[in-house]
């Protein structure tokens, strides 16, 4: 080695070198020094060692001074570089070798010349070339392996200038050193990391390196080894024409796919198989990403390999480890295995799929966001391609641990992994990965919830509430990436809802998940299809239908609009009986307008099919569904088969605007080439502007519309053309609804809708049950006339009245009718509509005439206009004479109409509050209704009642001349009175099981017999009229019948008793009754000690008496208790007349009675089950009643005066009017008496009888016939 050059005159530290060689490193290091020692041949292999540590820490700390020293002198350069070359391969210690090669390396970097590179390539190419053994050679290959790792284009150098130095590579691997091998291995894999490398050493490659390379990682032991073959197998696997060499792709693909090749020498995939097996995590991990690094080349061509090496099955095996780079690796292995249809015919995602799922569970607990995606991402490519007939979730209990990883996956805060959790979440919904019973019904819906309250909770709050129709707004096209995340979140949370949707739908065809097979017998289970179902429908409308709402107000998207309407269409039938109720719900939310928006700006000039397609689906199952809820009554298979093959056709291609479909009803077919197409478009757009406007969805402007409706019927009648009914049917609801919006229809369109109906065979095809069509058809004359009669025939027809039984609707009910029936306003306004519903009354079925009975009867009520009933009543004799004259008997009993209508000529006559003169109509009314009563028979309730009810208003509603004229013609007619004795008679022959809630037919009809009966008499005797036919009563029959009440209804103990008055006043004599008196005592031998007082009394008896006294006091309490004050009174004023009757025959019998002190005992019953009020009718009527006979012992001087007292401080206007009636005849008859009393008390009663005198000239006349259980009751007959 040559002598270091002078670096000036001072010694440096050493004393023997210049102060230029030395550096400032403690202790200082000479450099002149070092190089001596390590040139010098004698010195020790420690002082060599020690020179050395000392070279490199020098070029680690001081590289820059010690490279400019060196740099002086290429020749010391050299020199060092040889001397350092040399020692690497003659020194035998191993630790000294590595110093040596580390330094050398250093030092070539550092100096950065390509001639020290060329030197030692050449001094390798040498010492290969003499080396006897292969393991001499193993510090070159280290030493090139290294300077190729270091200095970048060393490895170009190599193969380029210096390639005759790679043909000593292959001998190195076939040199039994596994550490040969490694430092081999890693040269090449420098080598072939650099694409000059890897072009010129191809053929190498191919010719000499394929095999050794494979038996070597075959065959390696050691892990040095193993690392460094994976590490050039990394490399070589880059390139595709070298994983095409590995993998032997010369082989057919049937030989491929033959598994017998695999038993050849070193395969790859059995190699790599082999390193899976090893416990090695970090092996395990690099063979992992070679075998993803051929499947990314060409999965098709490949993958079959590693499928039938069972490599998938290993690689699952893996995924129950710890480190996170191998799970990635595994991953990435298994996403590019699914590709492979073999992947999954061989079983192994069924192998696999626990260890996934356990894996996915594991990397939820780490933070590697990238690695929970791309297991999510392969655990939704495994869901997705699974083939149908491959169960995959064979455990159910894995089943169930898949749903609960969804659901903590979904929960993850990161809006990436929600994102692809998911969509897995969609992929999962499948009925081949749930079909082994019983189905998780409930935990599906608990994922399913997760799923969309997720979505809901990552969504922007809605800022306001707006229809469906109204969101479609342009929105900015720069939308940030978190915005873009959301919506696909949003489109993967509606594909798992629809995936759900279809699962649901595909279970109804599978009996065994309809519900859990599994469930106890007796017991209810929850895991049931049908409460999934349910379930289905609610979280759409509380949270599905709101999230996308929600969404529409910031964007718009037609793929998030495509799924979401395919799910709502497919909710159609996932829940169909409550089909239609869902789709009034969506029509009534806009969602007619929504689709028909969304169509309009995605789905023009052909684009967006996939969103056309679902939109016209939507459209046509939602008006299908409409049609069968709106036309339910006469639903028609030919009708829905039209309306859907109209819908099927038209739908795609209707993709306009508002505006534009309203252009288009006014077009006409001729100027189109296209004629049927238009006509088509123009029926689809009414068909979905009526369904909307039917759930009140007015998306088209009333206006507008009308005006459009007009012209395409005009447009129709031009052309000749008639559109079929249904659509007929939308056109007139259209103009229904809108005529108030636009002006009225001119004469032409009105004469194009007749014409147009003429023409229909029944006009029902066309009638839609809506108030405003029938308001329509009733405004113009042209149609009213023509039409009207139909049209409320379809109307009541329709109606669905609850109010249609006249028995028990008394006369209060208006405002609840009124508020309830639409036809009253217009039969106000045009009172001529009255005819046509008494037609319709005599001609409808019973049903319809019903319906038309309560109506009427609520126009009635509120109508006053007099003419009104004036018309009816002539209208009325008219149909009746009619019906006498042409009807037998028989034919008027089988009329089921002839008892509504006179159902109706009561309340007619019913309306006149006050009394009235009876003119010509009415009495010829008269006339024809007592006649027709003769006709009948006593179990023809249903004629009889009604007329009963008329003829005995006509004797208490009109004045005495009427009613004296009244009274003969009833008395005239044999027949009637012939009837009522009948009537009368079956009160004796019927039973009464039960006392009812309501009166019978039967019962009423008794009830209004004897009320008649009683005026008859009553009226006869007043007016002395002619009595033509007599009436027999049995007077014990009528005695015991209220003595032995019994369970008789009150009503007809109260009727009954009315007729006993009549007779009480009368003294049992009149011209009319025949009275029949029974002898009880017949055959009786001994004398009767009440003899004497039973012959003042006849032809009552005493015991009869006490009997009926008793019997009266009991229905008092009976019918006070139940606060029926109409009732009560009655009682009373029975216990009234029979009072004076004893009187008149025996004032000391009458005495005797009225001082029983059970009387007494009357009274406080009364007080204390009532208000505890000696002001109130009942009580001041029997009070009045015992001071009248003197009954000191049951009402006492002092009670008088508390009486007194009362009615002082009361309020006399506030008191009812029965309540002031019965104060005025008490303070009457006490002023009348010899009661002793002081003079105040005398001067209270006159000031009361003044106050009430004066009160009663001024009070109101109120109605005095009322209905009590469809009987006509008179309160001035009953309360008198």
């Amino acid at each position: 080695m040559a002598a270091p050059p002078s670096r000036g005159l001072a010694a440096g530290p050493c004393g023997r070198h210049a102060a230029g060689w030395a550096l400032p490193l403690r202790p200082p290091l000479c450099i002149a020094c070092a190089l001596g020692t390590l040139s010098d041949g004698g010195a020790s292999l420690v002082r060599k060692k020690h020179a050395l540590s000392r070279l490199r820490d020098a070029l680690a700390w001081q590289a820059l001074p010690v490279i400019q020293l060196l740099a002086l002198d290429e020749r010391v350069c050299a020199s060092l570089v040889g001397t350092l070359f040399g020692m690497c391969h003659s020194v035998e210690d191993s630790d000294a070798q590595d110093q040596f090669i580390e330094v050398l390396v250093q030092l070539v970097a550092e100096l950065k010349s390509e001639q020290y590179l060329h030197c030692i390539l050449d001094e390798s190419q040498k010492e290969l070339s003499k080396a006897t053994t292969m393991r001499g050679s193993l510090p070159i290959f280290t030493l090139l392996g290294k300077l190729a790792d270091t200095i970048s284009v060393f490895a170009d150098i190599l193969v380029v200038k210096h390639s005759n130095l790679v043909d000593h590579l292959p001998l190195g691997l076939m040199y039994p050193n596994e550490g040969v091998k490694a430092a081999v291995c890693y040269l090449y894999g420098k080598l072939y990391s650099s694409p000059v490398g890897t072009e010129r050493l191809s053929a190498h490659f191919e010719e000499k390196l394929c095999g050794l390379f494979l038996n070597t990682l075959g065959h390696a032991q050691t892990k040095e080894l193993q690392v460094n073959c994976l590490g050039l197998l990394k490399e070589l696997l880059k390139s595709d024409h070298f994983v095409s060499i590995l993998m032997n792709n010369s082989r057919t693909e049937e030989e491929s796919e033959n598994s017998d090749f695999l038993e050849g020498e070193n395969p790859l995939p059995l190699v790599l198989k082999k390193l899976l097996l090893t416990r090695d995590e970090m092996l395990q991990a690099a063979s992992s990403h070679c075998v993803a690094a051929v499947l990314v080349h060409s999965p098709s061509r490949y993958a079959s390999a590693f499928i039938h090496a069972d490599v998938p099955e290993f690689l699952f095996e893996c995924l129950l480890c710890n480190s996170e780079i191998l799970i990635w690796s595994v991953y990435c292995c298994l996403l590019l295995l699914t590709e492979e249809r073999l992947f999954f015919s061989k079983c192994h995602t069924v192998y696999g799929i626990e260890s996934l799922v356990r894996s996915l569970q594991d990397v939820l607990q780490l933070n590697n966001v990238e690695l929970q995606k791309q297991g999510l991402l392969l655990f939704t490519e495994i869901l997705k391609r699974q083939p149908v007939e491959i169960t995959l979730f064979t455990n159910r209990g894995v089943c169930l641990d898949a749903i609960d990883v969804l659901m903590k996956t979904v929960d993850c805060p990161v809006l990436e992994v929600v994102v692809e959790a998911v969509k897995a979440v969609a992929a999962f919904l499948r009925k081949d990965h749930l079909s082994s019973p019983p189905v998780p019904y409930e935990k599906l819906q608990e994922l399913l919830e997760v799923v969309l309250k997720r979505c809901a909770d990552l969504s922007p709050p809605q800022s306001s509430k707006k229809h469906a129709g109204d969101l479609l707004f342009p929105v900015s096209q720069s939308l940030s990436r978190v915005s873009q995340r959301q919506g696909q979140l949003l489109l993967n949370t509606l594909e798992s809802f629809r995936s759900a949707c279809r699962l649901a739908v595909e279970f109804q065809t599978d009996p065994m998940a309809q519900e859990n097979a599994f469930t106890a017998p007796g017991s209810e289970s929850k895991e049931t299809l049908s409460n999934f179902s349910e379930f289905l429908l609610r979280i759409c409308d509380s949270l599905c239908i709101p999230m996308v709402m929600n969404y529409l107000e910031r964007a718009v998207s037609s793929s998030v609009m495509e799924v979401f309407i395919s799910a709502l269409n497919t909710l159609f039938t996932v829940v169909p009986n409550m089909r239609i109720k869902f789709s009034k719900k969506l029509a009534s939310s806009s969602f007619i307008r929504l689709t028909l928006e969304l169509k309009a700006r995605f789905c023009s000039v052909q684009s967006n099919p996939a969103l056309n397609q679902a939109c016209s689906r939507f459209l046509c199952n939602l008006c299908l569904s409409l049609y069968s809820a709106t036309e339910k009554e006469r639903i028609s298979a030919q009708e829905e088969q039209e309306m859907s093959e109209l819908l099927q056709k038209a739908l795609p291609q209707l993709n306009y605007t508002v505006a534009e479909s309203l252009l288009l009803l006014a077009e006409n077919p001729e100027a189109f080439s296209l004629d049927q197409s238009l006509c088509s478009h123009q029926h689809c757009f009414i068909l979905l502007s009526y369904f909307a406007y039917t759930l009140g969805d007015r998306f088209v402007p009333e206006a507008e519309l009308f005006l459009a409706i007009r012209n395409f019927l005009l447009s129709a009648q031009d052309r000749g053309d008639c559109p079929p009914p249904y659509i007929l049917r939308a056109v007139l609801y259209l103009l229904a609804v809108c005529q108030d919006k636009g002006k009225g229809l001119d004469s032409r369109s009105l004469c194009t809708i007749r014409r147009i109906l003429d023409n229909l065979p029944d006009l029902g095809l066309v009638y839609v049950h809506c108030p405003l069509l029938l308001e329509f058809f009733l405004r113009y004359p042209e149609l009213m006339g023509r039409f009207g009669h139909q049209v409320l025939q379809l109307w009541f027809s329709w109606e669905d009245c609850n109010q249609t039984k006249t028995e028990g609707a008394g006369f209060g009910m208006s405002d609840q009718l009124n508020s309830a029936n639409p036809l009253l306003p217009i039969l106000q306004s045009n009172s001529s509509i009255l005819l046509i519903l008494l037609d319709l009354v005599c001609s409808s079925p019973v049903e319809v005439a019903q319906k038309v009975l309560v109506t009427l009867r609520t126009f009635l009520e509120r109508s006053e206009d007099a003419l009104v009933c004036d018309l009816l009543r002539s209208r009325f004799l008219q149909i009746l004479q009619q019906l006498l004259v042409e009807s037998s008997s028989a034919s008027l009993q089988a009329n089921r109409n002839l008892p509504i209508l006179l159902s109706l000529l009561f309340l007619v006559q019913l309306r006149s509050k006050g009394m009235r003169e009876l003119d010509s109509t009415d009495f010829k009314l008269l006339h024809q209704v007592s006649n027709l009563c003769g006709k009948c028979r006593p179990r023809d309730t249903d004629l009889l009642q009604p007329s009963l009810n008329f003829l005995y208003w006509s004797l208490h509603q009109t004045t005495p001349c009427s009613q004296q004229r009244a009274v003969a013609v009833l008395l005239s007619n044999v027949s009637l009175l012939e009837l009522l004795q009948k009537v009368l008679e079956c009160t004796w022959t019927r039973s009464f099981p039960s006392e009812p809630a309501y009166l019978s037919p039967e019962d009423a009809l008794l009830c209004s017999g004897w009320l008649l009966a009683a005026s008859l008499l009553i009226y006869q005797h007043r007016y002395n009229a002619e009595v033509h036919q007599t009436l027999t009563l049995d007077l014990t029959e009528a005695l015991n019948a209220i003595i032995f009440r019994k369970k008789k209804p009150v009503l007809l103990l109260v009727s009954i008793m009315q007729f006993l008055r009549a007779v009480l006043r009368q003294n049992f004599f009149s011209s009319l009754v025949v009275i029949i008196i029974q002898n009880t005592a017949r055959g009786a031998t001994q004398p009767q000690p009440s003899l004497l007082e039973d012959a003042a009394l006849h032809p009552l008896a005493m015991q009869q008496v006490f009997s009926l006294l008793v019997s009266l006091q009991n229905l008092l309490v009976h019918v006070y208790l139940q606060k029926d004050l109409l009732l009560s009174q009655a009682v009373v004023a029975c216990l009234e007349t029979l009072l004076e009757y004893l009187y008149v025959k025996n004032q000391d019998v009458a005495l005797h009675v009225a001082s029983q002190p059970w009387h007494r005992f009357l009274l406080l019953t009364l007080l204390n089950g009532g208000q505890k009020s000696v002001l109130q009718p009942e009580i001041l009527r029997l009070v009045t009643l015992f001071v009248r006979y003197q009954s000191s012992n049951v009402i006492s001087q002092k009670e008088i005066s508390l009486i007194l007292r009362e009615a002082a401080e009361a309020n006399l206007p506030e008191l009812p009017e029965a309540t002031s009636r019965a104060l005025h005849l008490f303070l009457r008859q006490v002023q009348s008496s010899h009661c002793q009393m002081e003079a105040v008390e005398a001067g209270t009663i006159q000031t009361l009888l003044e106050h009430l005198s004066g009160q009663r000239s001024t009070c109101a006349k109120h109605q005095d016939i009322v209905c009590l259980g469809g009987v006509a009751v008179s309160l001035a007959h009953i309360g008198d």
